[in-house]
């Protein structure tokens, strides 16, 4: 077999054939084999606390979420979204019209995509991005239109007339992530309400991608597009428990938007999983709940991190920019006498034993994102300590 049929079409639809296997598929095969230390996927090393891993067992037991849940999600955990909405951001939905939990966040933008998207449509997403919003939109049969966030003062900023000028007739939505992955820029509230403005006057649909709320640090303020004026009707916001509680592998996402919007979210999402996570949805339902205290010490125990792999990687001779939310952080190589990050990130666990990702993956244009690297410090603090010690190696 060649990989071709007998009339020489390819098997892969053309939709995807520009996605190979993923970089972080390549990354991580390189970390085990070279037994690095692996900065390149966003996952923790360990697992969140406690009472919510006791929660997803207890649930387990009880026989809660081994069969079918509800398509929509099970009943406490739409509760526990709308509460966590309400509470944190004074946004108002009804859990049983506003509210749709999905496996991930990364189902919950193929859905949105895959529902609110023609083919022809044009999509405007913040460059560099998510892998993942690339395909879906593919998928979706959208074409996408990057608008590319750029180094500016030691951080990495929107231009909003750049944002304007990206906007045609053929313009459905803005796919919007803040705080942002993987350049660590949290958007502010004027540059926020300049996006509404641009989407109300053109009315434009906004998915908004917001995974990483928790993770702000500094004077960062996270700002749901949802609640500016004119954008509580046009946007879908998505959520995800993973990046927040540390348990990636539940795979626990929400959409919270109008009923409209939700329905056709919906309609998309049923025909992907269906439903998933059943028990694991009860277990974010009360991680939800946790109190203030919580969310405060995970954020600053993250921008410890953060400081200590920033230090290490600045003594290393990298050009590091400011990381106001998430839990990466974007380098730029050149101080290195470096220019190509694949080749950076594929030399890098011989030279120092350490794994990271090329920024190139992350843009249409790659040159754009050629010498920026990015490194994940959601790791044990002995662990980023060591990391930092042996990339000062390439000092």
């Amino acid at each position: 077999m060649t990989g071709m049929t007998s009339s020489e079409r390819p098997l892969l639809n053309r939709r995807l054939a520009e996605f190979g296997t993923t970089i972080f598929a390549e990354m991580s095969a390189l970390a085990l084999r070279t037994g690095s230390i692996n900065l390149g996927q966003g996952f923790p090393d360990t697992d969140g606390p406690e009472e919510v891993r006791e929660a997803a067992v207890r649930a387990l037991r009880e026989g809660r979420g081994n069969q079918y849940p509800p398509g929509p999600g099970v009943p406490e955990l739409r509760t526990a979204i709308t509460a966590h909405q309400e509470r944190r951001y004074g946004l108002s939905y009804d859990p049983d019209a506003e509210v749709l939990v999905t496996a991930g966040a990364t189902e919950a933008i193929a859905a949105a995509l895959l529902a609110l998207v023609e083919p022809g449509d044009e999509v405007v997403a913040l460059e560099p991005y998510y892998d993942s919003y690339a395909a879906s939109i593919a998928m979706a049969g959208g074409t996408r239109v990057p608008v590319t966030l750029r180094p500016d003062a030691g951080a990495f900023r929107l231009d909003l007339d750049e944002l304007r000028a990206a906007v045609t007739p053929r313009t459905r939505l803005l796919l919007v992530n803040t705080p942002h992955n993987p350049t660590g820029t949290v958007l502010t509230r004027a540059e926020l309400t300049a996006i509404a403005e641009l989407a109300v006057e053109r009315d434009l649909l906004v998915v908004t991608d917001e995974v990483y709320e928790h993770l702000v640090y500094d004077e960062a303020e996270h700002v749901p597009l949802a609640t500016l004026p004119g954008m509580r009707g046009r946007t879908v916001s998505i959520g995800s428990a993973g990046k927040t509680f540390s348990f990636t592998g539940w795979k626990v996402g929400w959409v919270t938007s109008t009923p409209e919007l939700v329905t056709a979210v919906r309609s998309a999402k049923q025909f992907l999983t269906y439903v998933a996570s059943g028990p694991f949805q009860y277990a974010v339902a009360e991680a939800l709940a946790l109190p203030d205290a919580y969310f405060e010490a995970f954020r600053r125990d993250m921008q410890t991190r953060r400081d200590i792999l920033a230090a290490g990687l600045t003594e290393a001779g990298f050009q590091v920019y400011d990381t106001a939310g998430t839990y990466f952080i974007t380098t730029d190589i050149r101080p290195l006498g470096e220019t190509d990050g694949f080749a950076f990130c594929r030399s890098l666990p011989d030279r120092a034993g350490v794994v990271a990702i090329p920024n190139a993956v992350f843009y249409d244009h790659r040159e754009a994102g050629a010498p920026f690297v990015r490194f994940a410090f959601c790791k044990r603090t002995e662990v980023l300590k060591e990391a930092a010690e042996r990339l000062r190696q390439l000092g």
